[in-house]
This record gives C-alpha cells, structure tokens and sequence, in this order.
C-alpha cells in the first residue's frame, strides 16, 4: 500500500511532532521531517561520524558516493542535471556566492531589478552589488492584493538590465507568481533571471526546465528536509562565471559554490525525504514521475485547507489579512493582523492555546515595507500537506478567544 491510498492520518503518522497534538501552522519557517528522514540522519551519524569523503578507503567513497546520490536526487526535484546544481548551508549562502561571481561581471552603468515581493535571501545578495556601483531597482507589487505586473517590470528593464529576481511564491503573502512568463520578458530584455522557489517548493514541484529561469535556489528543509540549500545555474552560464572558489577547483565546476565540506549527515536526510515524496507518489523507484503524483497528491490534501483557513480569517472580526481575497494565485499561507494587538501578542496568544503561527517580518523587508508593516510585521499562518481542518479551526477559534 502506497502513501498515496492512504488517509490524511497516515500521512501525519509519519511526521513525529504531530504526535504532540499542538497545531503546527508555521510551515512557512520550516517543514517537519517524515520518520525516514530522522533515521538516515542517525543512522549516517551512526555508522559514519564525522568521517569525509575519502576516495582512499571504503568509508570514504561511500560517503562520497551519497554526496553524489543527494546531488542527484535534488537535480531530480528540480528537472535539472547534477552538474548544475549545488548543495549548501542555506540558500542564502548560496546566493551571497553566486553576487561574489556578478560582481566581477559589473559595475558602474549595469542594472539589477528586485521584486516587491522578495524575502532578503533574494535580495540582499544583489543589493551587495551597489557597492561596486551597480543600480538596484525595485519592482514594486501592485496593492492591495501585493501583485506583480508586467507593465510595472516592462517600464524598468533597459538595455542596461543585467539580472531580475523574483519569487515563485511570497513567503510572507502567499501570491505566486507566473514565473514562465517573467522569465520570458526577462530573457527577451537580454538579462538572467533568479528565482527564489524556497517558499513555493513545498507547495509546488520545481521545474527549471519549464521556467525558463537562469537561477533558481530553494531549501531542502522547508520541503520536508534537514537545514539545506541548493541552487540549479543554467547550464549556458555555468562555465562563465568567475564565482570565488578554491585553487584546485576547475572554472565553471558547481562544486566551486560549495565551499567547506558538505553536511553529509543531512544529505543522508535529504535522501531520506526524498525516498518519502517518492512513496507518497506511488513509485518504486524515484523518479520525476513519482514526483509529480506526490505533488498532484499534496495540492489535493491543500486545497480545502488553504481554502478554509483564508475564508476563515476575512470572516473573523477584528482580522485583517494582506495579499489577494483568494485562493486563486496563492500557496496556504496567509498574513494578517489582528486589531488592537502585535503580531507577537497574538502569536504568544495562539501558542498558549497549542496553535503555532509565526509572527514578525519574516526577511520579507520589501513588501512589508510597502504595506506599512515593517519592521513589526504580521502574523503568518502556513500549512503544509499534513495540516488538518481542524488545525485550522483550531487557528479561528483561538483569534476568537
């Protein structure tokens, strides 16, 4: 019996801090790990320790033999190719290295363009570039429903645009973003785009191939995995851009991103996770097909959640929640505010009654700035596939309270 055939409990069943009975709503900061996960971290601890890829002797070519499987499995996830992708820290990491490469490209006349919708892991990294006298510019999204238009990017590419910078989803608002079509103007501009898919990747498998992107990062852990980043490089690029890197590392090789040893013990996790998205899509092998019918599969198991939890917070009084009034162009995330009471109050509030949502800015300096709420923020409340009705019930009531 396939994870797919079986009820919402079962799922849960193998996400062991559900067991405490709290409602966890703050997916946004970080998903829970399935029991498969926590065990290949252990068990690679275990067996391994801190031992490192070695190809001199037998522990040694295993462990890099799974460095090898856990780029291979993260290439797969994101419809890419090993060669192109690297495994780091944190996604930020990543992309504070990759500016080390565009700031030996440009400088004084070059232009970058950054999304209103973007959390500083995507915007910070190019902002840096100002200090070699590159223009930042800010493409602002629509209020109130916190859209971006095309119009509004059409009026700031020039000939002078280097790099755009979205998000496949806010990760403070929700609102996705169409990021085929963005990638498409981008390109016919004649500059790269970046995008941040960290918040959307758990909600929405990664297809590099189909957006049309240049760059595209995410985290391991708000999809289910331990405390990882990765980013795919175009392959077309890859091989020019002069990022920092050690002496012995070859031009253009993605493991000249990855600087130090890797955390071999959170790979093992990683796998693990993906082994577990591999059997909620009924495959006996992982592939990209299995893939996608666990992602078709997590999307059902959302959609009355997401639904239920934004219709219930525009109906509760004293609540006002930011970003569109539907679901139509969302993830299950949802921001807002409760009248009379900080983000952090109400948060405390809800956390007292066994119902955790996060509170604050969350890094998503920009849109919070252009809705007036920055640096106290909102409340956020983000699902993930195991949430349940009543967790969300559980959410209004406590609003009520």
């Amino acid at each position: 019996m396939t994870l797919t055939s079986l009820p919402l409990e079962a799922i849960r069943a193998q996400f062991p801090p559900l067991a405490s009975g709290r409602a966890y709503l703050d997916n946004a900061a970080g998903g829970l790990l399935p029991t498969r996960s926590i065990a290949a971290i252990t068990d690679h601890l275990t067996r391994y320790g801190a031992t490192n890829a070695m190809p001199g002797h037998a522990p040694g070519r295993e462990v890099l033999a799974l460095k090898h499987r856990a780029r291979e499995g993260t290439a797969l996830f994101l419809n890419a190719t090993p060669e192109d992708v690297a495994l780091g820290p944190s996604a930020t990491a990543l992309a504070f290295r990759l500016a080390g490469a565009f700031a030996r490209l440009w400088g004084p006349g070059d232009e970058v363009i950054v999304s209103g919708l973007e959390h500083e892991a995507n915007a910070s990294p190019w902002r840096e570039l100002e200090r070699v006298g590159v223009t930042v510019r800010v493409w602002h999204a629509r209020q109130p429903e916190m859209r971006l238009h095309p119009d509004d990017l059409a009026a700031l590419l020039s000939p002078r645009t280097r790099l755009v910078s979205v998000t496949a989803a806010s990760n403070v608002l929700g609102v996705t973003v169409d990021v085929p079509a963005v990638a498409a103007q981008v390109r016919a501009a004649g500059a790269w785009t970046v995008v941040d898919a960290v918040h959307a990747a758990a909600h929405r498998l990664p297809d590099v191939r189909a957006w049309g992107a240049d760059f595209v990062t995410f985290s391991p852990y708000k999809v289910w995995g331990p405390h990882l980043g990765a980013l795919w490089v175009n392959p077309e690029l890859r091989e020019h851009l002069p990022w920092p890197r050690l002496s012995f590392v070859p031009e253009g090789d993605i493991t000249g991103l990855e600087h130090g040893t890797p955390q071999f013990e959170l790979l093992a996790g990683w796998l693990g996770t993906l082994d577990y998205l591999r059997d909620l899509g009924g495959g006996e092998t992982l592939n990209r097909a299995a893939l996608e019918t666990a992602f078709a599969h997590i999307a059902e198991l959302e959609r009355p959640v997401a639904g239920r939890l934004l219709e219930g917070l525009l109906e509760t009084p004293g609540v006002t929640v930011y970003g569109p009034p539907t679901t139509e162009g969302r993830v299950g995330t949802v921001a807002f505010r409760v009248d009379g009471e900080t983000p952090e109050a109400t948060a405390d509030r809800l956390t007292r009654r066994g119902v955790d949502a996060g509170a604050g800015h969350f890094y998503a300096v920009q849109p919070l700035t252009d809705l007036g709420l920055y640096p106290e923020g909102v409340v956020r409340a983000s699902i993930g596939h195991y949430t349940t009705l009543e967790d969300v019930e559980r959410l209004l009531a406590g609003l009520r309270g």
